[in-house]
């Protein structure tokens, strides 16, 4: 409780948590959508917005409403997939290079450091172009993502376990006959928490930022699954803007900028509360 209250004193924090709880109930509208989001021509074409349609329609006969409601779950589904995946591998990877070390942190990290010598765009687009039905799936292309997106997240962890590997309560615990597992859950774990989380976020950011691109063009998963890269590719093709549907592609660029300003500043007011220093000023304040 009062990792909240101290948390909800930074108004950045605060305005971010509301606007991902407001695009959360988004997500959550889409299983009482009244169309079906894969099928046009529902309701009448280029509708402005209304009471009926408060983001009004397509010129496919969409109600961009609803379609934002199953594009916002879509585009979380993926970045939850993304980055949990993703965060798993670096913990694994990180852990095991800075506790083991010798040979099997060269060789985790010359993987990992391959991994991040790669042009990650490139190869999503030629991997995407390669496997197109396959990546054409909400799961698949998470975990296409989580792929790359773990290496430089366990170089960081590898150096957060390196430092605790030579600190005093390691060697103790170690004497004291607790076992290796045993001390990186109890022992390592609360220290590697604040980057696993703040990487977290990072990463929802990032992946549902590919996931536009690879949409926008058209490398992304199937066209007829809404996410906010289809929506904006769709409304892109279908020529809105010189249609005048000037809501149909304002409505998914401006969920998007609200999601990615949101989980930027949750990643930063996360991050500045976890840091060490910031915390001993905070109490050195309440003196």
């Amino acid at each position: 409780m009062k990792l909240i209250r101290d948390l909800f004193k930074d108004y950045r924090f605060a305005v971010a948590f509301g606007t991902v709880c407001l695009i959360l109930l988004l997500a959550i509208l889409s299983a009482f959508s009244p169309y079906d989001p894969r099928k046009a021509y529902q309701t009448p074409r280029g509708l402005p917005p209304s009471w009926q349609h408060p983001l009004g329609t397509t010129w496919l006969g969409q109600d961009v409403f609803w379609q934002l409601t199953f594009a916002v779950r879509n585009s979380l589904t993926i970045a939850i997939i993304a980055s949990i995946i993703s965060r798993l591998i670096a913990i694994i990877v990180g852990v095991l290079a800075g506790y083991k070390g010798g040979i099997v942190d060269r060789v985790l990290m010359s993987i990992g450091d391959s991994t991040l010598t790669l042009p990650i765009f490139v190869v999503l687009v030629l991997v995407s172009l390669v496997l197109r039905q396959w990546v054409r799936q909400l799961v698949n292309l998470g975990l296409l993502l989580a792929f790359f997106a773990w290496a430089w997240d366990a170089r960081v962890i590898r150096s957060q376990v390196l430092s605790l590997r030579e600190r005093e309560f390691t060697f103790t615990s170690v004497l004291s006959g607790m076992g290796s597992f045993k001390l990186i859950f109890k022992q390592y774990l609360p220290f590697l928490l604040p980057v696993v989380f703040t990487t977290l976020i990072n990463n929802m950011s990032w992946a549902i930022g590919m996931e536009m691109t690879l949409s926008y063009l058209g490398l992304g998963i199937d066209p007829s699954i809404p996410t906010l890269g289809t929506m904006i590719q769709m409304a892109i093709y279908r020529q809105a803007i010189f249609l005048g549907l000037w809501w149909w592609i304002l409505s998914p660029i401006a969920a998007s900028v609200l999601l990615f300003v949101a989980l930027y500043w949750i990643s930063l007011s996360l991050s500045e509360y976890l840091d060490p220093r910031a915390r001993m000023q905070r109490i050195g304040g309440k003196q």
